[in-house]
Formats: structure tokens, C-alpha cells, sequence
């Protein structure tokens, strides 16, 4: 027998010293709980966890550290009419795990129940076929690390996927393209610092699993969305190894990343967990507490309610599960020096008795907690019950405004009756987040993100193209917004790929100068593409996967969008902290005149002048000085001829156009910046910025 000690109740999870490690599990429908360790054969050592204080079962083993595998096996009752499923024949994941390693393999000993007969009780041991919890060296060098706490009128984000970003880089070492170490490459921080990026929000990397049926048919689960250990760094994205290494690469990464001025943003799931409905498989939540850490049918709690559409909700009214969340927080903060989060289907961590409740438990203890209050937290305000969220979180929360995506979009296609709204997004928003005193940097602005067309697909199809999938294109929103511009996907036409580039151009210039906190998403200033598929979470291949290579347009792209960048970081005028007023934005129609509310409800009308007067900004900066700033006028025509635009009576003057999207060719420098009159001519389909001289 392995000498056990007492050890302590908390932390929980698997703790080590220097000497020893402590390990501790919470399970309130346990009867017996075993520590289970294995040694690098695989042979396993069954170590009775004696000590119990309150639910929580714990022990101190002298000698055992970094690297070492673990699991635990729980003995209780298994009932689940009752909502109850322990099992001791199922090894199961420390949900406090630092580390994993291993895959799941699929098997009928995952299970509870006999394929054949899920009435029926499978015994069969899990343990061959379960990934393993792995003791973490806590210990890292951080040196001058701090936490960069970029303002949010200053940030740009970048979402990105930790492998599909760096898969295909030629300039990264092949054993270090897909992972962290990748993305810490001097090549690809080079690229963030010069694109204008000061966040990048990373893909889920809490580690997940890949669902039997994907793999079945050849594909995985890509994005991610699918977690198992909440503090765990995913082992598939670690170049250095999987005992432990994944946690040291992730940090240096992080490190890397704050030395270059950069912010690291989490996409997090606390939503649900990859163990699914009452048919899934076994892995560690389950087994350990199944009716605290999950939401059960109160009628009949051998099922789950399922908020999330993936099978499980977390039951966030438990203390022992909002603890786990907000334990998970704050060792991403506090030990591994990420910057922010945003919610994956967030509304679901708000939802109490069926209803999205702004103050519930959740938000609660995020807003008075010490350390995850102050980092950056983003939510996704899903649709689901009580409907689409956006606008509904608390003063302390932005959001991913998908109505700013909508309306961007609609106006660009040439859709009606987009004016109004398209200048309540371009200015922040006012209408969602003014009423509980929040301001333009609540919204978090994007055209394309990871779910849906890329910037690229966006301009080129019609329609989504999901074949690859092996769904029948029955997977993905049909809700698009997109247009193709004459032909449905590639084409060599040279008026149809002229057109689509000036709308790309068009997007990211609207994107970037709009009022609120923009997103880009990977590869869309490259101009990737997915050939069409709009839902891409099950390609783990070159259809997903950035393309890095160097094909001119793409060079222009690029470069457009970091002078668009370094326009914004240079001009407080396009990132406001407060809503603007009547004296910051004023709006004219084409021909110079005031827009008038029949104006306004003219539904053809997609063209319009806008004046941003870098005179009248009334917040003052972080040392109480007023804020001055250049004044603009933005010329915008969504329409599909060219018109002959009047500057306002009261701005006419001496302007400078510094943009002009009929060509990637920013037109910046005074030896070659045009000078304009009063009147004029803006291409259909274009943007021109004015800058005043």
C-alpha cells in the first residue's frame, strides 16, 4: 500500500508542494472514494481517500508530483431514476484537473448501460479507455509579466483558433504549427503587432473531446465547444508534451504574448460539459456528483434539462458547481495570466426556472469577486429560452452585439430599410445599452466570427455549402445575409472579384470606425475562405485551417486593414467612451442637406453623410484633460451607382480623402493624399473618409 496522509479539504483537485501532493474531490452522493494512480505502464494503484470534511474527500500522498497520472474512482449509489449514476467501475477525470492527458477512446465501458439495453447496467472498467487527470508543476518563471488592462476604447480583437491559426505557416517550425508554442512564434507576433491587434480572444482551449460520431465519420470536434476539465490548457494544441508540458507552453505563450502589448481573451464553456444526455458517456462529472453538477428534469432526474442543445446543462443554482466555475476563473487569471473571457451561451449560466435573470447567482459572484471583476468578461447572449439577450447583462459585461452584425451586413448586400438601424450600430448602439448606463464599449462589433462565412465567403455565396459536414447541408444558419455579387462561389470574373474585394474593404472600414470595441476573425484580413461552409466546427483540415499564402490581393488586404487599425488608434474620434450627441455626430443626406425623419423612413435611401466633429469629444482623457481630435466626414454609398455627394454647407472647407475602398491603396501619405472639392464623386458601393486639413 502507497502511503496516504491526512492532507487538507482545500484546494481542491490535485495540489502539489514540492514534496508531496495533495488531492481532493467534492461529492456529496458518495459513499467511498478512490484515488487512483498509474505509473507509466499503465498499472493502476487504488488508494482509499479515508478523510471527509463536509462533501469533500481528500488525502496527501509524500513523493508523488509533476507528470503523475491520476483518476478517481467514486463508490455510491446508482439510482439514476433518483438522478444518481456513481460507479466505481468507471474511472473517472479530477473535475478540478490542471492537466490531461490522453484521449477519450471510444468504447461500451464509457457507458453506463449496455448498448443493446440501456435498462441494462454496464460494469465493465472505463479505465483503458478514459483519458488521464495529470499532477501540473505550479511553479513557472514569470519574470516582469503584468496583465497589459488595455482599455477597451482601445482594444482591438482578434479571434482566432489556437491550431487552424499557425496549422499552415510556413515560417513556424512544423513540430510547433498548431499549438501554442505556434502561436507564440516571433513570426506570427509580428503579424498581430503590425495588423493593429491588441487581443487575441483564443478558441475554447479548456481540454474537450471529440464526439465518437464525428470521428466516426472521419471528421472532429474542431472548435472545441465540447469541454471536460474547466482548468486544464487542451493537450492537442501542446508541441512540448502531454504530462504537464501543455500548461508551461500555454503560460509562456501568455507571457509572450503581454511582452508584445497583447491581451489574451478566453472563449470559455461552462454552459455544459462533453458528457451529453442520459445516453453519454461517463467521464467524470457524471460519476462523481451527477445530481450537483448537473441540471436534472425535477419530474423525472434520470434526464437532464437541456438549455445548451447539447445534452446537459451545468446546474449553476449548486454551490459546489457555481464554485467550480468561478474556482476555473480565477486559476486562469491568477496562474495563467489571461486577460479576459468570453461566455460561450452565456444567457445559460443566467438562466433560473426557465428565465434569463440579470441577477442571478452567476453574475452575483462575478461582480463581487476581487480578480475575475476586473478582467475582461464577454458574453455571447445566445438565443434560447427567453430569446435573444443582447442588451440584457449586467453594467459590468460587454457582449457580442449580433444585431451589429445583422444590420452591417444588410446594409452592405443593399438591403431596405437599413438606414436607421445602420446608424444606430455605426455609434454604438445607444438603444441597447444606454438604459442601464453602460456605454459603446459594451458592445463588442463584428461582421464575421468563427461561426458563419468568413469575410471572404461573405461577399461570395448565396448560400451556405456544408456538404463536408456529412449532414446533408442541414447543419448551419441559413440566415446569412450574404450575397455573392453575380456568381456563387470562385469565379475568374474580373468585375464579380472587384466588387467583392471593395465590399470586403467596405465591411472592415465600417468594422473599424464604428463606435464600441471591433472583433476581426482570423484570416479574414487574408482573405480565407471555407468554400462556402458556414459552420466549420468539424473540419480540422485545410478547410478551416489560415491560409498564409502570399498572393498579392491578400498583401493589400492585410495592409489595408492595418492602416484602417492604426486610422482608429490614432483618431479618438472612432472610439468614443461615451455615447455621442448631437454636436459629435451630425448626419446629412447626399445632397449636404440635415437628415430629416422622412429621410430617415425612405426605405430605397442607402447612401449617407456622416460628420464626426473631433472638436466636440466630451470625455475627458485618464488625466482630466479635454480630448481633441481631427474632425471627419464619412461618405458613405451602399447603393448601386455612383453619386455626386455635397459637403454640408456649414464643413465646407479644405478636406483630405485618407480612404477610399475602390482601392486597397490607403491614401494616407501627403504625397499622395487627394485633395477634395465640394463636391465629391463617391463610386457606388464605396466608402470615402475625409479627414479635415
Amino acid at each position: 500500500m502507497m502511503r496516504i496522509w491526512p492532507g487538507d479539504p482545500y484546494p481542491l483537485g490535485a495540489t502539489y508542494d514540492g514534496a508531496g501532493t495533495n488531492f481532493s474531490v467534492f461529492s456529496e452522493a458518495a459513499d467511498r472514494v478512490e484515488l487512483c494512480l498509474f505509473d507509466d505502464s499503465g498499472e493502476e494503484t487504488r488508494i482509499p481517500l479515508s478523510e471527509r470534511d463536509g462533501s469533500v474527500w481528500h488525502g496527501y500522498v509524500p513523493w508523488v508530483g509533476p507528470g503523475q497520472r491520476y483518476g478517481f474512482r467514486v463508490h455510491g449509489p446508482y439510482d439514476p431514476a433518483q438522478g444518481l449514476r456513481c460507479n466505481a467501475a468507471k474511472l473517472l477525470l479530477d473535475p478540478y484537473a490542471k492537466a490531461v492527458q490522453g484521449d477519450v477512446e471510444w468504447n461500451e465501458a464509457l457507458f453506463s448501460y449496455r448498448f443493446a439495453d440501456p435498462d441494462a447496467r454496464c460494469d465493465d472498467d472505463s479505465g483503458p479507455y478514459v483519458p488521464k487527470s495529470v499532477v501540473v508543476n505550479p511553479f513557472f518563471d514569470w519574470g516582469e509579466d503584468r496583465l497589459p488592462r488595455t482599455p477597451y476604447h482601445e482594444t482591438v480583437i482578434y479571434e482566432a483558433h489556437v491550431k487552424g491559426l499557425t496549422r499552415q505557416h510556413p515560417e513556424i517550425p512544423e513540430a510547433e504549427r498548431g499549438t501554442y508554442a505556434g502561436l507564440a512564434h516571433p513570426v506570427m507576433i509580428d503579424h498581430l503587432r503590425d495588423l493593429g491587434v491588441t487581443a487575441i480572444e483564443l478558441m475554447p482551449v479548456h481540454q474537450f473531446v471529440h464526439d465518437d460520431a464525428l470521428l466516426q465519420r472521419g471528421l472532429s470536434n474542431y472548435w472545441g465547444y465540447n469541454s471536460i476539465a474547466f482548468f486544464a490548457p487542451h493537450n492537442g494544441y501542446a508541441a512540448s508534451g502531454s504530462r504537464g508540458e501543455q500548461v508551461q507552453e500555454f503560460k509562456l505563450m501568455v507571457r509572450t504574448l503581454h511582452a508584445a502589448g497583447i491581451e489574451v481573451i478566453l472563449d470559455v464553456v461552462y454552459n455544459h460539459t462533453a458528457e451529453g444526455n442520459h445516453l453519454g458517456p461517463t467521464l467524470g462529472f457524471r460519476g462523481i456528483d451527477n445530481r450537483s453538477y448537473y441540471r436534472l428534469v425535477e419530474d423525472d432526474p434520470r434526464y437532464y434539462m437541456d438549455t445548451t442543445g447539447t445534452g446537459n446543462s451545468i446546474n449553476v443554482q449548486h454551490p459546489h458547481a457555481l464554485q467550480l466555475i468561478m474556482d476555473s476563473l480565477r486559476y486562469w487569471v491568477t496562474e495563467m495570466h489571461v486577460d479576459g473571457f468570453r461566455f460561450d451561451l452565456a444567457s445559460t449560466l443566467a438562466r433560473e426556472l426557465h428565465a434569463v435573470d440579470r441577477l442571478s447567482a452567476f453574475f452575483d459572484l462575478v461582480q463581487q469577486d476581487p480578480i475575475v471583476s476586473q478582467v475582461k468578461l464577454i458574453a455571447e447572449p445566445c438565443v434560447g429560452e427567453g430569446g435573444y439577450q443582447v442588451g440584457n447583462f449586467p453594467p459590468l459585461w460587454t457582449e457580442w452585439n449580433g444585431k451589429y452584425r445583422d444590420s452591417i451586413r444588410d446594409f452592405w448586400r443593399g438591403a431596405d430599410d437599413t438606414l436607421p438601424e445602420f446608424a444606430r450600430r455605426f455609434t454604438g448602439s445607444s438603444d441597447l445599452y444606454a438604459d442601464d448606463g453602460r456605454r459603446p464599449l459594451a458592445s463588442i462589433n463584428f461582421v464575421t466570427c468563427h461561426d458563419g462565412f468568413t469575410l471572404h465567403d461573405l461577399v461570395s455565396y448565396d448560400h451556405k455549402h456544408n456538404e463536408a459536414n456529412g449532414e446533408g447541408n442541414r447543419d448551419g444558419t441559413d440566415d446569412n445575409r450574404s450575397w455573392n455579387h453575380g456568381a456563387e462561389g470562385e469565379s475568374g470574373d474580373a468585375d464579380i472579384l472587384a466588387v467583392r474585394e471593395r465590399q470586403k474593404r467596405n465591411l472592415l472600414t465600417t468594422l473599424l470606425l464604428s463606435q464600441g470595441v471591433p472583433m476581426i476573425s482570423h484570416g479574414d484580413e487574408l482573405g480565407r475562405t471555407q468554400r462556402g461552409n458556414n459552420n466549420a466546427y468539424c473540419q480540422d483540415n485545410e478547410l478551416s485551417w489560415v491560409d498564409w499564402t502570399d498572393r498579392p490581393e491578400n498583401g493589400a488586404l492585410r495592409e489595408f486593414v492595418r492602416r484602417l487599425t492604426t486610422l482608429r488608434r490614432d483618431h479618438p474620434v472612432f472610439r468614443r467612451r461615451r455615447f455621442p450627441s448631437e454636436d459629435n455626430v451630425q448626419w446629412f443626406t447626399p445632397e449636404g442637406l440635415p437628415m430629416t425623419d422622412p429621410d430617415w423612413r425612405t426605405g430605397y435611401a442607402k447612401a449617407i453623410t456622416i460628420f464626426l466633429n473631433g472638436d466636440a469629444i466630451t470625455e475627458p482623457d485618464r488625466r482630466g484633460e479635454p480630448v481633441q481630435d481631427v474632425s471627419f466626414l464619412l461618405l458613405i454609398n451602399a447603393s448601386d451607382r455612383d453619386l455626386t455627394f455635397t459637403v454640408p454647407e456649414a464643413h465646407q472647407g479644405l478636406w483630405t480623402a485618407v480612404i477610399d475602398t475602390t482601392t486597397s491603396f490607403m491614401l494616407e501619405d501627403e504625397e499622395t493624399a487627394s485633395m477634395t472639392g465640394d463636391k465629391p464623386l463617391v463610386e457606388a458601393r464605396s466608402i470615402q473618409v475625409l479627414q479635415r486639413v
